[in-house]
């Protein structure tokens, strides 16, 4: 694992699951740690356990003001931003699309695609000024097809890998930027999913999901240079191979 000591890393969505769990696996590696979400209570008691190199912004993605006053607080803080997870991201609606409610399928977009988006628009200016920095979505099997009961978390997560796509594109030369496909993670979203009944993954026992910790270690280890030949690509923690040069053990 990388020594990040110095370096600053914004996770969105770091109230629980991969967001809280990636936090303190890059606070081990010495990093400074800015926890966005909109769990008020979470991130500070997070921010508390970690110490004086977290900063807790309460934040909803799917506001930009709020966003970019987020990203500014992490320069004002630490004096620089290296590293920007994009982690934020809800479920609802699950159900036929013909049936959806309008407003939760909207609400969806706007977390889980203009969140992403602005986050890259808030921390992309600052990154290329540095001249350096890395960009990191969390994706899903939910990019690559489509899933009944699921037409807005399918719908968003591709337009996201999109995005991690042409950012790259246009930052690739001097930027790091990638995606995180984790599989299904033993996190309050899996739980959501098995109430709802819907699709095959509402079918999988608990036993069958990965823990946060995988995929933290994983965004750990692609902040390194041993993951420098897999910018502007989406990583698959399905992957034996990829999983074994992260040494995630089966």
């Amino acid at each position: 694992m990388p020594d990040l000591t110095s370096k600053t890393v914004l996770i969105t969505g770091a109230s629980r699951g991969i967001g809280a769990a990636a936090a303190r696996a890059f606070a081990a590696q010495g990093a400074n740690v800015v926890l966005m979400a909109r769990g008020v209570d979470d991130i500070a008691d997070l921010a508390g356990e970690i110490g004086e190199r977290a900063l807790a912004v309460p934040c909803d993605v799917s506001r930009w003001s709020e966003v970019a006053r987020g990203v500014q607080a992490a320069v004002d803080t630490f004096g620089s931003l290296d590293v920007l997870v994009g982690n934020a991201g809800v479920i609802s609606p699950i159900g036929p699309l013909a049936e959806t409610d309008p407003d939760a399928w909207t609400h969806l977009i706007d977390v889980n695609l203009k969140g992403v988006y602005y986050g890259m628009r808030a921390v992309l200016p600052i990154m290329a000024a540095q001249g350096a920095g890395t960009v990191i979505t969390i994706s899903s099997g939910a990019a690559h097809r489509a899933l009944p009961g699921w037409s807005a978390y399918c719908t968003s997560k591709a337009g996201a890998k999109m995005l991690t796509e042409a950012a790259h594109a246009e930052y690739g030369e001097t930027l790091r930027i990638m995606g995180l496909s984790p599989g299904t993670v033993a996190t309050q979203m899996q739980r959501d999913i098995k109430a709802s009944g819907v699709g095959p993954v509402a079918q999988l026992d608990w036993e069958d999901h990965i823990p946060a910790e995988w995929p933290a270690k994983a965004l750990v280890w692609m902040c390194s240079p041993e993951a420098d030949d897999l910018k502007g690509t989406e990583l698959s923690l399905r992957d034996e191979g990829l999983r074994a040069r992260m040494g995630l053990a089966l």
